[in-house]
């Protein structure tokens, strides 16, 4: 960038920027933007212990229901009439799990998981069943007669945008992880980062009234580049010249809040990048998490894109965890967000064709489905490494399930899905919540293969909010409609 080109930059858009990159204080944000404070919220006390909450959002909505499939014949009967010839698997090819809790049926996961499979074998994974978005619990007869339907259902930025605030009927201003990380600032005032980091930009989950999100790359932070900066970073040397076209001496607060932003990102992008430096480039790191993903049942393989998102995060969670005179953060709560897209699979979800109908095992999806599995097989190995499984839990989001039935190459949006939760702490090897029936226009189906939630997406998160450390009497601050549901607490955690 020329210096002509940087001088022509807004104010407005550079301030947006630097603040992305690099706001993390209370002082910091209240300068470049306004604050609707969080009128119920008690400050937290007595968390001395560290833990990090990671989302694993999967863009575009995920067919679970090749995600996790019925193995109990009846069931799988079911599954294979609606599904074939495009979209069933095989159950000769289905990793079937032991499950330590029953609800009359047996399961199995997508072929092209066995990590996942090994996980769920060790206690280490579990299974949540047909959750989304809801404003109230909802029947079948209710949802036909247009009684407690959430706003916009099927559409992706809307979905998306209820997963990631929990308040599918209240216009959304902050996410439920934001109000998670707001709460539980005050156990950490000091705290040199941010309690929020993005691996995939700006997005609403991290949206908080008094924290900002921190958004960094897989290599690290995002660093401020002047003018003639050498490859690599930014020149603090340079940082007099910023200021001057930054329109210093400080004529005003807008001059100041500009000054105070750059050299917030300076600053901070170097101590983290600092803090990181001892996993960068180990064996350690770069032997577990796959550069490129090779799907067990043939294809090429391919660049994973959530692998390296993983892999960052647990570097940060390393230095994070670590004492500040030991050279980390000393950060007692951290949460994350990763994202990988190409889920929206209208078309080509399979291989398959009249004359190869064995390439059901091959196409978008199971390509999808190898690298959660072995991005989320490696990343529990890391934590494991670092004496943390106990502490982190990492879990799946979407913006909705599919339809059962194919649309010929693929599926359509759908209402709820499956998930994962990952972690030490997960009482894993069990099933939460209840297995929708497989049958259009059943008790739980729209009309066209549609799941209609048996759990809402408050429980879940309110579950994983609990374990984290929002205080019982705070739940209802960051899930303002937990109380239209039974078991606040899934129990899975």
């Amino acid at each position: 960038m020329n210096d002509q080109k940087f001088a022509e930059i807004s104010r407005r858009e550079f301030l947006r920027r630097a603040a992305c990159a690099a706001v993390g204080t209370v002082a910091m944000t209240a300068s470049i933007r306004d604050l609707r404070l969080m009128n119920a919220a008690v400050a937290q006390s007595n968390i001395t212990d560290y833990k990090a909450l990671v989302c694993i959002f999967l863009q575009g909505g995920n067919d679970s229901n090749n995600l996790i499939i019925p193995t109990l014949a009846s069931q799988y009967a079911n599954y294979a009439a609606i599904r074939t010839p495009v979209l069933a698997i095989p159950q000769s090819a289905i990793l079937p799990v032991t499950t330590l809790n029953s609800d009359g049926n047996t399961y199995g996961l997508h072929p092209s998981c066995p990590e996942l499979q090994t996980l769920y074998g060790e206690g280490k994974l579990a299974f949540l069943f047909n959750t989304g978005t809801l404003v109230y619990p909802v029947t079948r007869a209710q949802y036909l007669a247009g009684l407690n339907k959430p706003p916009q259902l099927f559409s992706h930025a809307d979905q998306q945008t209820q997963w990631q605030t929990s308040l599918p009927d209240q216009p959304p201003l902050t996410g439920w992880g934001g109000r998670c990380a707001d709460l539980l600032n005050s156990v950490q005032p000091t705290a040199p980062i941010s309690l929020m980091v993005s691996l995939a930009g700006a997005n609403t989950f991290e949206v908080g009234n008094i924290i900002s999100q921190y958004s960094v790359s897989t290599s690290g932070a995002i660093s401020l580049s002047m003018p003639g900066t050498p490859s690599g970073g930014a020149n603090t040397n340079r940082l007099p010249t910023l200021m001057n076209i930054l329109g210093l001496p400080y004529k005003n607060l807008q001059s100041q809040a500009y000054a105070g932003v750059a050299e917030h990102a300076i600053n901070t992008g170097a101590l983290l990048n600092n803090a990181i430096s001892p996993t960068a480039g180990t064996n350690y790191w770069t032997n577990l998490f796959p550069t490129k993903v090779t799907p067990p049942e043939g294809g090429g393989a391919f660049f994973s894109s959530l692998s390296p998102q993983l892999q960052m995060v647990a570097r940060l969670i390393a230095a994070g965890s670590t004492a500040v005179a030991n050279g980390g953060f000393g950060m007692k709560r951290q949460i994350f967000f990763c994202q990988v897209g190409g889920y929206d699979l209208h078309t080509g979800q399979t291989n398959y064709s009249a004359a190869n109908p064995n390439n059901v095992l091959l196409g978008a999806h199971t390509n999808l489905l190898a690298e959660l599995s072995q991005s989320m097989y490696a990343f529990q190995r890391a934590m494991e490494q670092l004496g943390l499984a106990n502490n982190v839990t990492s879990f799946t989001a979407s913006d909705f399930g599919r339809t059962f039935p194919s649309n010929g190459q693929g599926s359509d949006h759908g209402w709820g899905s499956h998930h994962l939760i990952l972690g030490g702490a997960v009482k894993g090897q069990q099933t939460y919540g209840q297995f929708p029936a497989l049958t259009v226009n059943g008790p739980n189906d729209t009309s066209t293969g549609r799941w209609i939630p048996t759990t809402a997406i408050d429980q879940y998160f309110a579950t994983l909010a609990s374990w984290f450390g929002v205080d019982p009497g705070n739940l209802s601050t960051v899930f303002p409609n937990l109380g239209r549901f039974t078991s606040p607490n899934l129990g899975f955690i």
